[in-house]
């Protein structure tokens, strides 16, 4: 636990953004004093709601675990969302003090001023001053805790923030971090390295686990993939969370440089957030070896499934099985238990709660997420087979209905990506008056390929050889890049709304 952490090892390092540094015994006094200036200035109760808008840097440590302390909610928004949406993130969450950095400050001051943010602090000189003066005494390990209200991104219509349930006490609270670590493999073994924006739930929540245990934190400001091999080999990384997208970045660094690679001391690679292609996994698994571990779940109820490499070797495509606090089922069609194999809307039951989670200020479509207490869905569409394997098929709002038949972007995503020329690919559906919809498919080159006639002929055929012809698109858009959150996921609304204006879709 962090006390524990400050008073065995205080000079010890806790956490490097590569600009600034904090000891241990640093991070508990500064989050001690975070905890103390929200309920003794900023007079904010238990319940009540802060939120951050910053990019990558170590007051994000303090803050969340100064919340936590504090009773309060806390919510990371995301800084590339516009000005329109930020406003209301902060609007929705209920947020009495918006912390911010110079960065965003601008953007920080004028949306607060639409709503009943108290303030806007400043990480750095403006913050440093303020905890300078708040206590330092420390707070009873009995008071309720706070947590972290998360935004999803929004699939359909505005996203809502998500609280999970959290133990009652601080004392509770913090020992929980490091068991939520230790269930996925974050043992506080060695140095932990942040490869994504803090404000999404995995490269955050991952690094506060591992921290827990003891592991320091180095936090890289944005993503360069030259630069994290470096990182991994030089600060002797031993845990890191990715995604797909950051695997296929990787994979493009030349071979010589790729063979240069050493890291003995990388023990385990989490990753998730977005589908992986087999191959890719496969070149990653060759490269770094039998240390990827693949994770299934939403900010929602956290990590539901598990699944190491060697286990995913013999079972490709599996994200694994569910882990022991949950049951990972589908419904069919007809709302019965799928059979081993049958694909269907995938559920979680927790063992042990009835309430996993809430929306916050929305009961209906919280309760639109559960069957029956602590049994809910994330909205994912796949199968369990007979030894209990989790596959997925897609998200249920992707999925493309031709001609009365179910079309899994995914599937053909995959396919499409063992193309020589696709670096990257999105498939989604398109208005068609005789089907309803058609399937389509966007794609960004690699290097040396150009946009053609006679290469999308090449794709279209390598895809009919692959995939029942239902599913080959139709036709292809060369775009220069892919429209990509800073998680991984694909922004397919971008590419796919323009062909929907002024037609509605299901979904």
């Amino acid at each position: 636990m962090l006390f524990d952490l400050a008073a065995d090892d205080p000079t010890g390092l806790a956490v490097d953004d590569l600009s600034r540094r904090r000891s241990w015994s640093e991070l508990a006094e500064r989050s001690v004093r975070v905890a103390h200036f929200l309920r003794d200035e900023a007079g904010l109760r238990p319940d009540d709601h802060v939120a951050v808008l910053m990019e990558n840097r170590v007051e994000y440590l303090e803050l969340i675990l100064g919340a936590i302390m504090a009773g309060v909610w806390l919510t990371p928004i995301n800084w590339h969302l516009s000005e329109e949406e930020i406003a209301y993130v902060v609007a929705d969450s209920g947020a009495r003090v918006l912390f911010s950095d110079e960065g965003h400050a601008a953007v920080a001051r004028r949306v607060v001023r639409e709503g009943d943010v108290t303030r806007v602090v400043l990480a750095g000189a403006e913050l440093d001053g303020l905890l300078a003066s708040a206590s330092d005494v420390p707070l009873d390990p009995e008071r309720p805790a706070g947590g972290n209200m998360i935004y999803t991104s929004g699939t359909t219509g505005r996203p809502k923030g998500v609280k999970r349930a959290r133990p009652a006490t601080l004392a509770a609270a913090l020992e929980n971090l490091g068991r939520l670590g230790a269930n996925v493999g974050l043992d506080g073994a060695g140095p932990h390295l942040i490869t994504g924006p803090m404000y999404h739930a995995a490269p955050l929540m991952f690094a506060v686990y591992d921290n827990a245990n003891g592991a320091p934190i180095i936090i890289m400001p944005r993503w360069d993939e030259r630069h994290a091999l470096a990182l991994i080999q030089e600060r002797e990384i031993a845990h890191t969370h990715l995604v797909p997208t950051m695997f296929v970045r990787l994979l493009r660094v030349p071979d010589e440089e790729r063979a240069a690679f050493r890291a003995p001391s990388l023990s385990l690679v989490l990753h998730g957030a977005a589908p992986v292609s087999v191959a890719v996994k496969q070149r990653m698994i060759q490269w770094w070896g039998e240390i990827l571990v693949e994770y299934w779940g939403a900010t929602e109820g956290g990590v539901n499934t598990l699944v190491d490499s060697a286990d995913w070797l013999a079972h490709p495509a599996t994200v694994g099985r569910a882990l022991p606090a949950f049951e990972v089922f589908a419904l069919n069609a007809s709302g019965r238990r799928a059979s081993p194999g049958e694909i269907g809307d995938l559920y979680c039951r927790h063992k042990h709660m009835t309430d996993v989670f809430e929306y916050h200020g929305d009961p209906a479509k919280t309760a639109a997420a559960y069957l029956e207490p602590g049994v809910f869905t994330i909205g994912d569409i796949g199968c369990v087979d007979e030894q209990g394997y989790v596959y997925l098929a897609d998200r249920k709002s992707s999925m493309i209905i031709s001609g009365g038949a179910n079309i899994y972007p995914v599937e053909v995503e995959q396919i499409l990506q063992e193309h020589p020329g696709v670096a990257d690919v999105a498939v989604f559906g398109i208005p068609d008056d005789e089907w309803g919809e058609s399937v389509k498919a966007a794609v960004e080159l690699r290097s040396g390929f150009e946009p053609s006639p006679l290469l999308e002929r090449d794709i279209l055929e390598f895809a009919r050889q692959r995939l029942t012809r239902y599913k080959v698109p139709r036709s292809i858009d060369f775009e220069p890049e892919l429209p990509r959150h800073p998680t991984g996921k694909l922004h397919v609304r971008r590419l796919r709304d323009p062909y929907w204006k002024g037609r509605d879709r299901r979904i």
